[in-house]
């Protein structure tokens, strides 16, 4: 009989998570659900308790993990609830724990991820921004620890689903990738009336149902910005080897150019349950809840290049990846303290590219990172550049 893969998903309540669960209830021979994590979500985080019974349930916040707690016993719940961010990295490590999803939005993600990797979990990765703020850091945790590392980003996944599963191979075969990029809600919109955009017009993407930040950053096209730089250090690629196209209809997921011009393209629908099944059972494939492509439904698939002035957001990533080191982890910083920002109406949609790039400009990573740099200090460039980028906010006022 088969040992179930012990599973710990870190942010269970978020949209990836969810997701997640509703996967691995289709195949309970294969999965067993040992932990799950949660910021302040206390009433979701306990109804997948109830459904679950993990053997942990963890929240960063200690209130809510103090308000779950006694959730937990009222009900006569076994779960063992965890407090603090430190609860999150011990069960990502956790030596009962073989595979971890990574679904915690933002920089806050990076310590239990590189805990993941340095224990040589299983590790499918849908927080961009470990790869992001940790780069060269993050990928020498995964090779010394012997994980696994799966992207679980649909443009991510796709691409790894057209290359070989030999890795060796891959830098002979690839010339360079695309990433596609739906466009989010204003593909369309005059650039001019896009300083009165509201937050919820921001999140009301066309074709993804996702949080509230990762829509912003879809609309603003900064999601794709932090996806170049991802898949720079997912994929082992020159930063102008990763270009972008946007493609309105979000069926072709991206695609692999090959040196003798040949393209790999992965299609589907725009289902993330597709990526993270093929995350949990690579190199097989299980069923993922998705409906299928129907090609005959299909009126057509375009292409557009995205406009400067419409998403100068997006180029900051090349920007980035061309600047001091750290840059990245500045730029990320930076957007999702803007993204807040809006979110809390404080500034205006195009004020967000504006920040990024004026703390780009001020917060210069002075840190000099090598291979072996603690998270701390990853953590403390994140914090600097949070700082500057209030800062900058503040001015706008």
């Amino acid at each position: 009989m088969t040992t179930r893969q012990r599973l710990c998903i870190l942010g269970s309540t978020g949209s990836i998570g969810t997701s997640t669960l509703d996967v691995v209830a289709r195949h309970p021979a294969r999965y067993e659900v040992v932990a799950l994590t949660a910021h302040t979500r206390v009433d979701e985080l306990l109804a997948q308790c109830r459904q679950w019974r993990p053997r942990w349930a963890a929240m960063s916040d200690a209130a809510s993990a103090q308000r779950l707690q006694q959730q937990i016993r009222a009900e006569g719940l076994r779960t063992e609830v965890l407090a603090g961010p430190q609860a999150l990295v011990d069960l990502a490590a956790h030596p009962e724990v073989d595979s971890v999803m990574a679904a915690i939005v933002g920089a806050a993600g990076l310590p239990s991820c590189m805990a993941a990797a340095r224990s040589g979990k299983r590790l499918l990765l849908a927080n961009k921004e470990a790869l992001v703020v940790g780069g060269a850091q993050f990928i020498a945790a995964v090779r010394e620890g012997g994980a696994q590392l799966l992207p679980i980003d649909s443009e991510h996944s796709a691409i790894f689903q057209c290359l070989p599963e030999d890795r060796s191979a891959w830098a002979q075969r690839v010339d360079h990738i695309v990433l596609t990029a739906s466009g989010g809600p204003f593909r369309q919109r005059e650039p001019a009336s896009l300083r009165d955009v509201t937050p919820d017009q921001a999140c009301a993407h066309p074709n993804w149902v996702m949080g509230r930040k990762i829509s912003v950053d879809s609309a603003t096209m900064m999601n794709k910005a932090l996806e170049v730089i991802e898949a720079k250090w997912l994929f082992d690629l020159q930063p102008e080897q990763v270009q972008v196209v946007i493609h309105p209809q979000s069926i072709i997921h991206s695609m692999v150019v090959c040196r003798d011009q040949s393209v790999l393209a992965q299609l589907g629908t725009p289902d993330m349950r597709v990526p993270i099944a093929y995350g949990l059972s690579f190199p097989e494939r299980i069923a993922s809840g998705a409906s299928a492509l129907d090609l005959l439904a299909l009126k057509s698939l375009t292409f557009e290049a995205p406009e400067r002035a419409r998403f100068p957001g997006l180029f900051l990533a090349w920007e980035a990846l061309a600047g001091p080191h750290g840059s990245t982890a500045v730029l990320n910083a930076a957007n999702e303290e803007a993204v807040a920002a809006f979110l809390a109406r404080q500034i205006r949609f195009t004020d967000i590219h504006g920040v990024v790039a004026r703390t780009l400009e001020l917060e210069v990573p002075r840190l000099s990172l090598s291979l072996d740099v603690p998270v701390e200090a990853l953590i403390e460039l994140d914090g600097q550049a949070r700082r500057a980028a209030c800062n900058v906010i503040a001015q706008l006022h």
